[in-house]
């Protein structure tokens, strides 16, 4: 079978754009141009040395791009950039949100849980946030985004350093004042299997030796390096267009008897969580991706199991077994949500016969 023929067919709507996003043509580009730089860029020889350049030239773009005064360290995603950010502080890890992703969950131990609202908006304690705190920039399940402004400065005025998850962010709105900061390129248009660490101040971690100045081990990739950097150049100027995709979709929604969770809560354009009281999530997925149509039941990295969504129980939401994402991205049309609403619309339309 050809690679050609694995591809999804041009006649799908993809709706998942949280779970992964296609390949820009420029990341693509860059992709290739780095393939014909095998060199590596830690030899000392000129053809090393010429990777190297390459390689520093894709970390100064990034950090243009994302408008990011500190350093850059090049990771294998999001997943590897938490790990390494509260694994190599020197300060313990003192906090997680309660609607975590599962990558800053697993490694989060005895750590304060930190409460949401309603709108899955983190509640604060008075004390007790004198270390690490990691906190959501944007929920990859709901959409919402957290004031991390504001939840920076509490942090430090109580002594502690803010560890932000930024892979549903990142690309799509500017980087919140947060200490250290995860990111994942093939979250907005670069390729899977690359990431960044950023880093305010080296003084907040441990090295332990390797590449990336002693932050982590491993050759550097350096054709998904000039991918992400590729990706982020192209900009964010189509979030206004998906904002009005997605508020019409929403209105639409609940017309025909659906509820958004977080509808009140300050939102992400490209990302929205929908109930169909009645309707399981996994029957909804099923028959939408009979008409073509792909969207998930949370996040990408658990959508497999049968576990209740943490996120949605933490918020208190109603029948969070009948919730789906609806992602929108990029490449997201008028003609894509029309043809979501329609499939989605008669679904609603059975339960009330």
């Amino acid at each position: 079978m050809r690679l050609s023929e694995l591809s999804p067919p041009s006649d799908r709507v993809y709706l998942d754009h949280a779970a992964t996003t296609p390949l820009l043509a420029e990341a693509f580009d860059a992709l290739r141009q780095g393939f014909s730089i095998w060199a590596n860029p830690s030899s000392p020889h000129r053809a090393g040395r010429a990777a190297r350049a390459a390689l520093e030239a894709a970390r100064a773009s990034i950090r243009e791009s994302l408008g990011w005064t500190g350093e850059v360290v090049l990771t294998s995603g999001a997943s590897e950039a938490l790990a390494l950010g509260i694994g190599r502080s020197h300060r313990p890890l003192v906090a997680v949100s309660a609607v975590e992703h599962e990558a800053v969950l697993r490694h989060a131990g005895d750590a304060l849980r930190l409460p949401v609202d309603a709108g899955g908006r983190v509640r604060l304690p008075a004390t007790g946030l004198d270390g690490l705190v990691a906190v959501q920039h944007v929920n990859n399940e709901t959409g919402v985004i957290q004031p991390l402004d504001a939840i920076a400065g509490e942090v430090r005025a109580q002594g502690g350093v803010l560890l932000a998850d930024c892979a549903q962010s990142a690309g799509k709105m500017p980087l919140p004042d947060a200490d250290l900061i995860a990111i994942s390129a093939h979250k907005f248009g670069g390729p899977i299997g690359v990431g960044a660490l950023l880093v305010r101040d080296w003084a907040l971690l441990r090295p332990t030796g390797g590449q990336e100045r002693g932050y982590r081990g491993g050759t550097e990739n350096l054709p998904g390096a000039m991918a992400m950097a590729a990706a982020l150049a192209a900009g964010r100027d189509w979030l206004n267009r998906a904002m009005e995709l997605r508020e019409g979709m929403e209105q639409a929604i609940v017309e025909a008897g659906g509820t958004v969770v977080a509808a009140g809560s300050a939102r992400i354009a490209a990302i929205g969580a929908y109930r169909l009281p009645g309707v399981s999530a996994n029957v909804q997925l099923i028959r939408l991706d009979g008409t073509g149509i792909a969207v998930s039941a949370g996040s990408a990295c658990s959508s497999g199991s049968l576990r209740t969504s943490h996120v949605l129980e933490a918020m208190g939401v109603a029948g969070p077994g009948e919730v789906i994402r609806v992602s929108i991205g990029r490449e997201t049309t008028e003609h894509d949500v029309a043809r979501f609403l329609s499939a989605w619309t008669a679904l609603a339309q059975g339960v009330r016969r």
